[in-house]
């Protein structure tokens, strides 16, 4: 029988190489480097070695080829560096994700960032895969329960759902991302965190997510002073291991944090690259770099598990028309909405339901809970209409019956959307009926 650990080692020994093309640096420009005597050795997206003569070696990656030139962009500053300088030429490192990185943090070169050594797995993978064939795919599986009564009901998420998390900075988005992560059914879970600040990384895992969490997590993290084509990588990476683990058959959750950090860093590379600027900033190649990175998770094909994936999307000013917001909500099967107003009057978790919407609906329901949500659903939205002149005291009772509904049921309703812990959606939807019980009696009245 074949020893794992041997095959992984042999594996990594493989992929080592003895040879290397050397270069040397011909200029420099705006941070990117340019090195001669390469351009027929290398590949896009391969690795280098600047080497100063006065200084630390710098890791770079190759972003542009042409005009007898290869064009390096650095992982850091490119201080010390001068004409003639040595250039080693690298293929990217082989990225082997392997069943051992559960509980563990790593970077996007599968290096462990917890100070404890790891072995790659046996095999590597693509950072950029293609996904299923389109005809093989699965449709989206039944709903799965996630601990939170909102998404168990009013905004279901069923196996192989790519759903957006769209939030501003501090309305909760992190806490909601890590509960996800230990409420959502699923066997791994793997989060990615794009371009997060330094001291928040431990927080996350130790404090945030937890021993609970991380039992059954792999992280890979690129903190925000990393280069951009770092930062890039995080996201690929982190959708490179949940397909090692969708095609080993499991069922895996996939929290992505941020899509629009990635995005900025795709155009920070695709602008040092010689790519026009268009949408906002954003050049035209960032819209299909977020669809393929999106395509990637969902239902597998034939033996293979599924990726039920979660991406959240910083807005800014509550604009969900921004370039990054709109490509998201074209690609993925529904959206929900975090707002800050809701956070503040302390409901958590602070999901604006009526701009949330799940395309899973309405098939992982059945006809009677699809009947409590749209019952919900729309005096959720007759409160919302006449909110303005309830609370100015403009609005008299028995005025409208549908309305009289809905401020019966309003703090029901709310206390309702903030529960968190229900032990599987049946429950949910039995707390669920509870919460509109008040307002039956008046549909009964009016003849409804």
């Amino acid at each position: 029988m074949a020893d794992p650990l041997i095959d992984r080692i042999c594996g990594a020994v493989a992929r080592a190489r003895a040879e290397h093309p050397l270069g040397r640096v011909a200029g420099a420009s705006g941070g990117v480097l340019q090195a001669s005597g390469l351009t027929q050795t290398a590949r896009l997206g391969d690795r280098a070695r600047v080497m100063p003569r006065h200084g630390t070696p710098i890791q770079a990656e190759v972003i542009r080829i042409g005009d007898g030139l290869t064009h390096l962009l650095p992982e850091g500053t490119a201080d010390g560096v001068s004409l003639a300088d040595p250039v080693r030429l690298e293929p990217a490192p082989g990225f082997a994700p392997d069943s051992s990185w559960i509980g563990r943090v790593v970077d996007p070169d599968g290096r462990p960032l917890d100070g404890r050594p790891l072995l790659p797995g046996a095999w590597t993978r693509p950072l950029r895969a293609d996904p299923p064939p389109a005809g093989q795919r699965r449709a989206m599986g039944a709903r799965v329960g996630t601990g939170y009564a909102v998404f168990d009901t009013l905004l279901p998420l069923a196996r192989g759902q790519r759903i957006g998390l769209f939030a501003g900075s501090g309305v909760g988005k992190s806490t909601l991302l890590a509960g996800l992560a230990r409420g959502v059914a699923a066997e791994v879970v793997v989060i990615g965190l794009v371009g997060e600040r330094g001291r928040e990384l431990r927080h996350f895992v130790e404090d945030v997510l937890g021993p609970e969490g991380m039992a059954r997590a792999v992280v890979v993290a690129a903190t925000s002073d990393r280069a951009p084509q770092v930062r890039r990588r995080c996201a690929w990476a982190a959708t490179a291991v949940a397909e090692h683990f969708r095609d080993e058959g499991r069922q895996v959750l996939l929290l992505i944090d941020s899509v629009t950090r990635f995005a900025e860093a795709h155009r920070e590379v695709s602008v040092a690259a010689g790519e026009a600027a268009a949408l906002r900033g954003f050049p035209a190649s960032t819209g299909p770099a977020i669809a393929a990175l999106c395509e990637r998770a969902g239902p597998g094909a034939d033996q293979q598990g599924d990726i039920t994936a979660i991406y959240s999307v910083l807005v800014q000013g509550s604009d969900m028309e921004e370039p990054v917001a709109d490509w998201l909500r074209g690609v993925l099967d529904g959206h929900v909405v975090m707002d800050r107003a809701i956070a503040e009057r302390g409901r958590f978790p602070a999901v604006d339901l009526l701009r949330s919407v799940s395309r899973s609906l309405p098939g992982v329901a059945s006809r009677t809970e699809n009947q409590l949500i749209g019952e919900a659903r729309a005096l959720l939205g007759a409160y919302d209409r006449a909110a303005l002149m309830i609370r100015a005291g403009l609005y008299a009772a028995g005025s409208d019956p549908e309305i009289d509904a809905a401020v019966a049921v309003q703090g029901g309703l709310d206390r309702f959307l903030a529960t968190s812990g229900m032990t599987a959606p049946a429950a949910s939807f039995a707390a669920l009926r509870q919460a509109l019980a008040p307002a039956r009696p008046q549909a009964r009245k009016e003849g409804r």
